[in-house]
């Protein structure tokens, strides 16, 4: 068969990623510490931009402030949306995501290609993205992903895993908690025993002594670790400052021992280390600021605004525009003219573009979770991304590049954004959604009243017995969940059980 060379026209649809959407989008998932040093960036090398001389001065004018108003009803937390979506119930709310589209700045068929022949181009701005991949991979991890990594496996659940996290992120560089109990239970609306409770499980975390709140219980919770906690050492604990000043004899008076048994006991507490989390690589530790703040108001009103100290405010110097557009001779200086002011317009648009976004998300994040900033922690709902994208007509991609690395101030302290999204379990007949952390614990409250061989549950059984309590849930879901919370199953609870008898 002979070949031949033919023309042919097809046609097709597609998006086109171009630098400026790029921009944009990565705009959106950018901290407002990355996102100043951006700005800095383009300030550098764009000469028609600079920073509002009133930026962050309260004399602004009303227009340019991004606030909003958001009324909640006062409801208890068994009121959650019964049309929560649990396709992505077992995902974290970063892995939810799945498109790219962006409200305001193009989209596509779900069934069109996407032309990534411009993406990386010279005018890219994710030019340094694979340096800043390979730079996080090689990083050692840090103290606070190492907590993180433990409280996943610790079998911790509902209010109690929440406080865990809560607790975990006031820890220190050195591994100490720098945090009052009493005062955190306030706040996060729960009762002090619990947090005590939780912190007994955190002293068990690696490395030995972390989460201590002061030196003497570091170095008691070593001691325990290496069974060498005895009264004595008890004593020498309570009297560190005579160990500090070198006061032997009156350590030997308080300790009720020998020359020879203080100087070893002295030796082993040398021997112990008295900021755990050094051994931890680990980023600069850099001040949280909050990029939302939200504040009770009168008549069930929440007040939701931006935080203005974090939002970088440019804008495009016309007098300056005109001036080197006047002397421009070449067709060169002219396109270099025309790019920056281009450029300097697609930014302004897109930071005020992102920041309406964030404002519209944590608006409807804030009026999702009424009943946590109303009541505290026990009341989180359980919220995912597809749930407030569709509140606010946006795509669950967008919300979750907002909720990235983003903090929202509260009465109940800062938590970062992602803190509000909680799994759900979908209710039988079309009831009220359950939280996957009540879940959790009416399982393990099920298990727990095993007292007989006779009465221990398959996970067949406890789906059946939930099912009958409203819960629709997958006999491989409750299998996880157990796992998770470190619970044999039936075959070796009822092993212990006849062992025991």
């Amino acid at each position: 068969m002979a070949l031949s060379a033919r023309l042919e026209i097809r046609q097709g649809q597609g998006l086109v990623i171009t630098p400026q959407l790029q921009q944009a989008i990565k705009l959106l998932q950018l901290s407002n510490l990355e996102l100043d040093a951006f700005v800095d960036a383009q300030l550098e090398r764009n000469p028609l931009l600079q920073r509002d001389e009133n930026d962050g001065e309260p004399d602004a004018e009303p227009a340019e402030r991004l606030e909003a108003d958001v009324a909640t009803d006062r409801i208890d937390d068994s009121a959650a949306s019964a049309d929560m979506d649990t396709h992505h119930d077992e995902a974290s709310p970063g892995e939810r995501a799945t498109g790219d589209d962006h409200e305001g700045m193009g989209a596509a068929d779900a069934g069109g290609a996407i032309d990534w022949s411009r993406a990386g181009s010279g005018g890219s701005t994710f030019d340094g993205d694979a340096n800043a991949l390979e730079g996080a991979l090689a990083r050692d991890k840090t103290l606070n992903e190492h907590l993180h990594d433990q409280l996943a496996v610790a079998g911790l659940i509902g209010a109690a895993a929440v406080a865990a996290g809560v607790l975990i992120d006031s820890v220190d560089e050195g591994g100490y908690l720098r945090a009052d109990l009493a005062e955190m239970a306030e706040r996060l609306g729960c009762d002090l025993a619990l947090l005590e409770t939780v912190l007994k499980t955190l002293h068990g975390f690696e490395p030995v002594g972390v989460c201590a709140r002061d030196l003497r219980e570091c170095l008691m919770l070593q001691l325990i670790d290496r069974n060498r906690y005895d009264p004595a050492m008890a004593a020498l604990l309570d009297n560190l400052p005579l160990l500090a000043r070198r006061d032997m004899a009156a350590l030997k008076r308080a300790c009720d021992v020998d020359d020879e048994d203080l100087r070893e006991m002295v030796a082993e507490l040398r021997a112990l280390t008295p900021r755990p989390g050094a051994a931890f690589g680990g980023e600069p530790v850099q001040p949280v600021s909050p990029d939302v703040h939200v504040r009770e108001g009168l008549g069930g009103l929440w007040h939701v605004e931006l935080n203005t100290d974090t939002l970088p405010r440019l804008l495009i110097d016309q007098r300056y525009h005109a001036r080197v557009s006047a002397s421009a001779r070449t067709d060169q200086e002219k396109t270099f003219v025309s790019d920056c002011a281009a450029q300097a317009s697609w930014l302004v648009k897109s930071l005020d573009q992102r920041a309406k976004t964030i404002l519209k998300v944590s608006s409807e994040i804030v009026r999702q979770q009424d009943a946590f900033l109303a009541y505290g922690v026990e009341h989180l709902r359980p919220l995912n991304l597809k749930t407030v994208a569709d509140a606010i007509g946006m795509h669950e991609s967008t919300v979750s590049r907002v909720t990235s690395n983003k903090y929202m101030a509260t009465p109940r302290g800062v938590f970062e954004m992602k803190f509000f999204f909680t799994s759900a379990i979908q209710a039988t007949e079309g009831g009220e959604a359950h939280s996957a952390e009540s879940v959790r614990h009416k399982i393990k409250q099920l298990i727990d009243a095993e007292a007989a061989e006779a009465e221990v549950h398959s996970d067949d059984r406890i789906v059946e017995i939930l099912k009958e309590a409203g819960v629709d849930i997958a006999r491989r879901t409750v299998a996880k969940y157990r796992e998770a919370m470190r619970i044999p199953s039936s075959v070796e609870r009822r092993r212990m059980l006849k062992e025991m008898a």
